[in-house]
């Protein structure tokens, strides 16, 4: 058993090392497969998202994939839907499996939809009559186990692909987690670590790179197509490292408080806080806030980190053997309406 701690401790160090000696520090330029980043799940989405050191079940996919394995459910599934920006809503699905002796089997599906988009043409700027749907799909599958009682790893593959009118990309993020349970033998005290959204560039391609060649004067050559050729954005990639403490009031009550740092590659690096109060492990209240640890503004002067606090409840009950876990969250945003998630939970 202490050569698995060990064997732990030296990956989660490895980890470390690996993203602060490639993201550590904030990168210029735009990214791929934005979609990545945004939340799913109403649960942990209302707590601002710091649930890395104690994310469990089926909507540990996204959080920490590590806490796959310590679902309270033999199976489960999940939906979620997020009222996004605009006219863009982001729809989730989920299922997941435990296997004794194996460990816990997940697949998931991210669909950010981003509504109906006027084609514009340099010909007619004010729009051609027809519309677009630009439709970005995840694709995830995701493994964790238990490697003692108190530690969990895991890890997700996704397959990204992202179709705006006539191009297409398509590519692959990693990500990995560990969780830790009990740190410093604290009761109730976790420690989570995880390096998310890792994997090759994307890039789009597609008939709608194609352009008419001009005509070259004084040469006698038919018009033709050529392809533009598109550029490879970098994935956003992010290093999260957490605590967690949850504590038994009494009988009826408990208190789960958390705290994360994030690493962000491409956008201000955030220290996140939340909590959950649980009554009789049926209703649920709960809330959260993520700082900028930068400040960055635009050129305007803005803000560049335009989300607020979070703020959610949850109800859980038993149906002829099946939980239902019916969960709300809020989170409030500059410039925008704010943004709305409903999750519903089936455990078995």
């Amino acid at each position: 058993m202490r050569n698995t701690y060990k064997t732990t401790f030296i990956l989660s160090l490895a980890l470390f090392m690996l993203v602060s000696t490639n993201s550590f520090g904030q990168r210029l330029g735009s990214n791929a497969a934005s979609e990545l980043l945004i939340p799913v799940g109403a649960r942990y989405f209302a707590m601002g998202g710091g649930s890395i050191a104690n994310a469990e079940g089926i909507e540990s996919i996204y959080w920490n994939p590590a806490g796959l394995v310590k679902s309270q459910f033999g199976t489960a599934a999940m939906f979620s839907h997020m009222t996004y920006f605009v006219d863009a809503d982001v729809n989730y699905i989920a299922g997941a499996t435990n296997f004794e002796g194996f460990g816990s089997i997940g697949l998931s599906m991210k669909i950010l939809n981003l509504g109906d988009i006027p084609i514009t043409t340099v010909d007619a700027p004010d729009g051609t009559g027809e519309l677009f749907s630009p439709q970005f799909i995840t694709t995830g599958l995701s493994y964790s186990r238990t490697l003692t009682d108190k530690v969990a790893v895991g890890g997700t593959a996704n397959f990204i692909t992202e179709t705006i009118d006539q191009v297409s990309a398509s590519g692959f993020a990693f990500d990995f987690g560990v969780q830790y349970a009990d740190l410093g033998n604290i009761e109730g005290l976790d420690l989570g670590v995880a390096i998310k959204n890792f994997g090759p560039g994307m890039a789009f391609n597609g008939t709608g790179l194609q352009r008419s060649q001009a005509e070259l004067e004084d040469v006698s050559r038919q018009e033709s197509q050529v392809n533009l050729i598109p550029g490879t954005d970098e994935l956003p990639s992010r290093f999260e490292i957490g605590l967690g403490y949850t504590n038994t009031i009494n009988e009826q009550s408990k208190l789960t408080v958390n705290g994360m740092f994030q690493n962000n590659d491409f956008s201000d690096d955030l220290a996140i806080l939340g909590a959950e109060y649980a009554l009789n492990d049926m209703f649920f209240l709960r809330g959260g806030y993520g700082l900028s640890t930068e400040g960055s503004e635009d050129a305007t002067g803005q803000a560049t980190n335009i989300f607020g606090f979070t703020a959610g409840a949850g109800l859980k009950y038993n149906v002829s053997g099946t939980t239902l876990i019916i969960d709300y969250a809020y989170r409030s945003t500059e410039f925008f309406d704010a943004n709305n998630v409903f999750s519903f939970r089936f455990g078995l």
